[in-house]
């Protein structure tokens, strides 16, 4: 007999109405993945692009939504599982490259992290879309050093706020873009040494007057569009600029010769369809880095706001709304009002 499970379902390509609570077959975890009982959802910017037709999942990958889980691992591979040192049972959280909102997921093993000491499954779900995202861009391709000044656009996001605790606790300086007053005490709060309300400050002009004119080493930047004219000119020799969304749009122009000159670096990345290897080498990059700093409190959850998982709709409209600061969470424990 088949069992079933509850999921959210995009119905149709449109509105956040059209995310509905359904009846789905319960996964099975195959060769070297595990079966995760969820208690939580992240929520994030490419479930939104899905949820309207921008951002297809990967082949062979499931239609649900979804990219980051909190639960407990419920079954899968034994002997996969004990190489990386899990037991059905352990409290774990996982990327998945979809599926995630549902009330049980299949994620690799290498993708699973343990949740950390004295967070909840609802802080833990918020992790790993952010923590992966900011690793990989920011440490691996951005070489962000200690003693180095980083720039996050959109910083009251969630990766704008894991970027600012993750850099600020690995010894680096961090200046942030944000819209409103409130989201600019919010980092400073959390590490950022200062924020930019870009709606009535040039953020061009405030970075060359914050590093007296030397600019930033790396930037973080999920606009793209005309923004990355700007950004050149906000970048130190040596700079280093990497792109990970477009909401400003993917075209671009910009002086080649000023990146000639001073020797910039322009990069990107999206981490959906990477390989499985790819990701858990970066699991890995966590465990050893970032982890030991969690555990000590010098990175903390940011969540702004959690919601029953029936009312994935509703999340999503607070989202494109983007008055949160931080991560927004559905929790598969909660019945809706």
């Amino acid at each position: 007999m088949t069992a079933f499970m509850q999921a959210i379902e995009i119905s149709a390509y449109g509105a956040p109405e059209v995310l509905r609570l359904v009846q789905r077959p319960l996964p099975d975890a195959g060769e070297g993945e595990v079966r995760i009982r969820v208690s939580a959802s992240g929520v994030n910017r490419p479930d939104v692009l899905q949820r309207r037709g921008l951002y297809a999942p990967p082949p062979g990958v499931s239609d649900l939504p979804g990219l980051e889980v909190a639960g407990v691992i419920d079954s899968g591979d034994v002997e996969a599982m004990e190489e990386a040192g899990l037991r059905i049972g352990d409290r774990v959280c996982a990327l998945v490259a979809g599926g995630g909102y549902a009330e049980y997921c299949v994620a690799p093993v290498g993708q699973c992290l343990p949740v950390p000491r004295g967070w909840s499954d609802v802080e833990a779900a918020g992790i790993p879309e952010t923590f992966f995202t900011v690793w990989s861009n920011v440490f691996d391709r951005g070489r962000l050093q200690a003693g180095e000044t980083l720039l996050v656009q959109g910083g009251a996001s969630g990766i704008g706020v894991t970027a600012i605790q993750m850099a600020r606790a690995m010894g680096a300086r961090v200046l942030v873009t944000v819209g409103s007053a409130e989201k600019a005490a919010a980092c400073v709060r959390l590490g950022a040494d200062h924020a930019i309300e870009y709606r009535h400050q040039d953020f061009v002009a405030e970075v060359a007057r914050l590093t007296g004119g030397r600019g930033v080493d790396v930037i973080l930047d999920m606009v793209a569009g005309p923004y990355v004219e700007r950004e050149i000119d906000c970048l130190a020799e040596d700079g280093r600029l990497v792109i990970i969304a477009v909401q400003g749009g993917t075209q671009a122009s910009f002086d080649a010769g000023k990146v000639l000159r001073r020797r910039l670096t322009l990069t990107g990345s999206t981490l959906r369809p990477r390989s499985v290897a790819f990701k858990a080498a970066i699991a890995r990059e966590l465990r050893q880095h970032i982890w030991p700093l969690i555990e000590r409190g010098a990175i903390r959850p940011v969540v702004y706001r959690v919601f029953p998982a029936a009312q994935a709709a509703q999340a999503h409209a607070l989202m494109e709304s983007n008055q949160h600061i931080g991560k927004i969470v559905l929790d598969w424990t909660r019945s809706a009002p």
